[in-house]
């Protein structure tokens, strides 16, 4: 669960990459919801990783945090549409 949490953290987080391009900031109205989802699996795969190594997990958490963050900011900057 926590090498799936890393992928799809990755995934978001080059969804967020495509989504900064020039006319392809609507990728963001896919990707934020994408990332969240990663974002609650994060959670999952962290609490449920007791004591084992917690590094995919927490980068997996990062990523899609980040992308979340990130692509709201480029869609209030492009006003939503670019």
């Amino acid at each position: 669960m926590q090498t799936l949490s890393l992928v799809w953290g990755v995934l978001a987080f080059a969804g967020m990459v495509v989504g900064f391009l020039p006319c392809l900031g609507a990728i963001n109205w896919l990707n934020i919801p994408f990332a969240a989802l990663g974002l609650v699996l994060s959670i999952v795969a962290l609490v449920s990783a007791r004591g084992a190594n917690n590094a995919p997990s927490v980068a997996g958490l990062v990523c899609c945090g980040v992308a979340i963050v990130v692509g709201v900011i480029r869609l209030t900057l492009g006003g939503g549409i670019l």
